[in-house]
């Protein structure tokens, strides 16, 4: 099958006819991006029953959702077809020159029909596996809405990329993730829709800023310990991860014919960025979600008098995925890799000695995966020494001191690239893993997220828009 016949069917947003936008065209489309985010995370799906939505919330991060809303897809399909086509082009089953243009369009073309089919195929797995469970004959309908809000996030992230500031997906994991931290902290809306400020003492508010200062009016110890604690925690853990993410190698580089002219190489410490602490979040929440589906799925073999057939008796054999209440595991394979409140237990008497184990084991895992999805991530995406090498040499440098060989290059890079791979898995699995555990306002993942995502913001507008940007904005970036 000729895909390049098909290519030009598939409907794309218009690139701009200037080879650079300005800072204020880009900031415009990028407002209007974010602002109908928001609007479509508000619109919720029509014929959804009572579902246990809580079982998303961590999903719903990574994924830059809202589950129940009509983009519950999120960027899943957008990141799944990107990831599978990277193996497949890194791994060299797929041949595809991207250093061309036609090799580009055609890796484009191939990535677009890809997230067509996993939009198409996500909607039908969440709905007939009773993920997102549908009202009464109501499931097609359920599957056609989720459908356009998957269709909705691509183009969206694709009108992103060509007029705004960059990635779009980053944009939507990242303003999730701050709406999340932003709740958590100010929320004053409680589940029954009261307004705690309207009542202050009276109706408990579910921002942890208005719990504190309840708690002090009141006098009430444990809810002060416990809003306290998760607000030092994310302060503490921000400006860690902060300090961390200003660490770098810096490679001295030379033009081979330019005496006297030098430039530096940095080399993050979290070489592989946030990619491989993604990957391993995604991972368990996928897991523990899947084993929430299959227990569903199960139901009839697990109620005595139950019709055990079919899918409930071939779901029943994976019991030991874990048991779920309110879609949080107790038991299982899910409940040893997942996390528990540690800091909150302990300030409400609460802790069992099951609990430093489930600890122990989901600090692991994350250390173990960060740093496996941390060295695949490098080898498979063009970031290993011998790439980045060719790169260097390509641009008619070298490094300082040496003669101008790629196999050269490639053995020094060697020296920091997979060091600062291996340290930077380990240190972001931690650092993710240690704030799950100690309640933070919101999951150690999300705190990479927000900062790793904006700070790249941040940097790619200085770059770009030094010059053109409004002068009181330039001063408040430089000074920032």
């Amino acid at each position: 099958m000729d895909f390049r016949k098909i290519f030009g069917f598939i409907p794309e947003v218009k690139s701009p006819d200037e080879k650079k936008l300005s800072f204020n065209v880009k900031l415009k489309w990028t407002l209007i991006i974010l602002a109908s985010f928001f609007v479509l995370a508000n619109i919720p799906l029509f014929g959804l029953s009572n579902n246990a939505l809580e079982r998303f919330k961590y999903l719903a991060i990574i994924l830059g959702t809202d589950f129940g809303s009509i983009i519950s897809l999120g960027i899943g399909p957008i990141v799944m077809a990107s990831v599978i086509l990277q193996l497949l082009t890194g791994s060299g089953i797929l041949n595809i020159d991207t250093t061309t243009d036609e090799g580009k369009k055609f890796f484009q073309g191939l990535q677009k029909i890809l997230t067509f089919f996993f939009i198409i195929f996500e909607a039908m797995i969440y709905v007939l596996m009773q993920g997102l469970q549908a009202a009464p004959g109501l499931a097609p309908l359920l599957i056609f809405q989720l459908v356009l809000g998957g269709l909705a996030i691509y183009y969206m992230n694709e009108l992103c990329e060509k007029w705004g500031f960059g990635s779009g997906v980053s944009l939507f994991i990242g303003a999730g993730a701050s709406w999340r931290l932003i709740t958590s902290a100010i929320q004053f809306i409680n589940q029954q829709g009261r307004n705690c400020l309207t009542d202050f003492t009276g109706t408990a508010c579910p921002g942890k800023v208005f719990v504190l200062i309840q708690a002090i009016i009141n006098k009430y110890p444990t809810e002060l310990l416990s809003a306290a604690g998760a607000i030092i925690v994310t302060a503490l853990i921000f400006l860690l991860v902060v300090w961390v993410q200003s660490l770098k190698v810096e490679v001295p580089l030379s033009y081979g014919r330019l005496r006297g002219y030098a430039v530096k190489w940095p080399l993050s410490f979290f070489y592989a960025s946030v990619i491989p602490v993604i990957l391993t979040a995604a991972l368990i929440v996928s897991f523990q979600v899947f084993g929430g589906i299959l227990e569903n799925a199960a139901a009839p073999c697990l109620i005595e008098g139950g019709t055990c057939t079919g899918l409930a008796k071939f779901a029943s054999y994976f019991g030991w995925v874990g048991r779920f209440i309110d879609g949080q595991p107790i038991s299982g394979l899910a409940f040893w890799m997942g996390s528990t409140n540690l800091l909150e237990l302990t300030i409400r008497g609460g802790f069992l000695p099951r609990y430093i184990l489930q600890g122990i084991t989901h600090i692991l895992i994350y250390v173990v995966l960060s740093t496996i999805f941390a060295v695949f991530w490098v080898k498979t995406s063009g970031m290993d020494s011998k790439t980045q090498a060719h790169k260097i040499a390509s641009s008619g440098l070298q490094i300082a001191g040496f003669r101008q060989d790629e196999r050269v290059l490639e053995s020094i890079l060697d020296r920091y690239i997979m060091p600062l791979t291996v340290m930077g898995g380990i240190a972001i699995g931690l650092l993710a893993s240690i704030t799950n555990l100690m309640g933070a306002l919101i999951s150690g993942t999300a705190i990479l997220l927000v900062i790793m995502i904006f700070f790249q913001f941040y940097q790619s507008i200085v770059q770009q828009h030094q010059t053109d940007m409004n002068p009181a904005f330039r001063k408040f970036m430089m000074k920032t």
